[in-house]
């Protein structure tokens, strides 16, 4: 695997070559982030909580849902759809604003759109520096609480992404923190 460097002109239009990649990791995996995670993964296992009622919940889900959460954190994001859907195809590039950034290509595999529970969960695509699946969920409990949930498995993409593996890795848990800053942000009404 070689990686994904892109260019502002060149991200608007990449989107389409990856219509029909399969995803990148084993498909007796798909959907495990709903499950048990595959033992020899890495795993992330995160719930916290963002806030209280139904205006906090509504906000942080648009803040999931409509790729805020992602460009608060920092990230460009290109998307097929303005908020995710079934078969969404992803981009989201690490640093925004840089003139050369390193994309990571995902496709949306399922979307939870229930009162009390709503994300998505995208796989990665041939590009990404890890080989995975990431679900993004904000949940309100019957008590009003709410909580951003995201689970995640990954292994290192074969090639260069093994020799940053510690990089990619550290990378993940900052993106991560951030990614819950900006669901916070987005709930309070920032």
């Amino acid at each position: 695997m070689k990686l994904l460097l892109t260019t502002p002109p060149r991200r608007a239009g990449l989107l389409a070559e990856f219509a029909d990649a399969p995803l990148t990791y084993p498909e007796h995996e798909h959907g495990a982030t709903a499950g048990p995670l595959p033992p020899d993964a890495a795993h992330l296992d995160l719930d916290v909580p963002i806030g209280r009622g139904a205006r906090v919940f509504d906000r942080a889900a648009e803040a999931v849902l409509g790729w805020q959460m992602h460009r608060g954190a920092g990230l460009d994001v290109r998307a097929t759809t303005p908020r995710a859907q079934l078969d969404t195809l992803v981009l989201v590039t690490f640093v925004r604003g840089l003139p050369l950034g390193l994309s990571a290509p995902c496709r949306v595999l399922s979307v939870a759109d229930r009162p009390d529970r709503q994300g998505f969960t995208y796989g990665t695509l041939p590009g990404h520096l890890e080989s995975g699946e990431e679900r993004f969920e904000v949940v309100r409990d019957p008590t009003g609480l709410v909580r951003l949930r995201i689970v995640a498995f990954s292994r290192h993409a074969p090639g260069p992404a093994r020799w940053l593996g510690p990089l990619t890795s550290s990378g993940q848990r900052i993106v991560t923190g951030r990614y819950v800053q900006a669901v916070r942000r987005a709930a309070a009404g920032r």
